[in-house]
């Protein structure tokens, strides 16, 4: 794969034979980072999985990074206003679920009770190649409205592993303070870690990566985070 001149140079400036501390790594990647925009921050972890496993969670970022979330909830009655109270963009039940069929979308997260899965499970072909359907693994269905919106509204994202055994997020922005970006990175490897399936041998986790949307990934220790 050949990269740009920029690219090249940016690479020139990172120790391909070292590893950093999640502060350094950060650093490094604000350091490195050329797009004229304000360059998304990913933390990707390779992790020794069996085909028969995954690790899947959510967890609450510290450190704040991107625009407050749309989240539509399906809910009916007094859990429909409960979702209102507590600041949901769209809510609403057989409704929605009709306009999503009909093709609208203009949402980035959903919520729902468990009595409305029924409904909402014909949308899973839909939703379910967005990543946007909601599961209890994800804690997004549930009856506790009030606490599923404060926590997406806190910061609470997903993370789950991929079919090669890598997870990869999202966890901050090149414009904000690399201890902040550290914080959110160390917060998702220990949730990470804790997820560890119960019959994973070996070394579960392979290696840690920091690296800004266009620019090259710094390597991580994590024995000294």
């Amino acid at each position: 794969m050949k990269h740009g001149k920029k690219y090249t140079e940016a690479l020139k400036q990172v120790d391909r034979t070292k590893q950093y501390t999640f502060i350094d790594a950060a650093e490094l990647v604000k350091k490195v980072a050329f797009a004229k925009f304000d360059e998304t921050v990913e933390l990707s972890m390779n992790l020794s999985l069996k085909k028969s496993q995954s690790v899947r969670d959510t967890v609450v970022l510290p450190n704040q990074f991107a625009a407050e979330k749309r989240v539509l909830v399906f809910a009916k009655g007094d859990k429909a206003q409960e979702a209102l109270d507590a600041g949901a963009t769209y809510v609403g039940d057989t409704d929605l679920v009709e306009k999503i069929r009909g093709g609208w979308m203009d949402f980035d997260v959903a919520v729902a009770t468990p009595d409305m899965m029924k409904d909402v499970g014909r949308l899973g072909p839909i939703l379910g190649r967005r990543g946007l359907m909601p599961n209890p693994k994800t804690q997004t269905v549930t009856f506790d409205i009030k606490g599923a919106l404060a926590e997406l509204k806190q910061g609470r994202v997903e993370f789950r592993s991929d079919k090669t055994g890598v997870v990869h997020l999202a966890i901050g922005k090149v414009s904000m303070d690399a201890d902040k970006i550290a914080e959110n990175a160390r917060i998702v490897l220990h949730e990470v870690l804790r997820r560890k399936p119960s019959d994973a041998k070996g070394d579960f986790l392979k290696s840690v990566a920091l690296s800004s949307t266009m620019g090259p990934g710094v390597m991580v220790d994590v024995k000294e985070n």
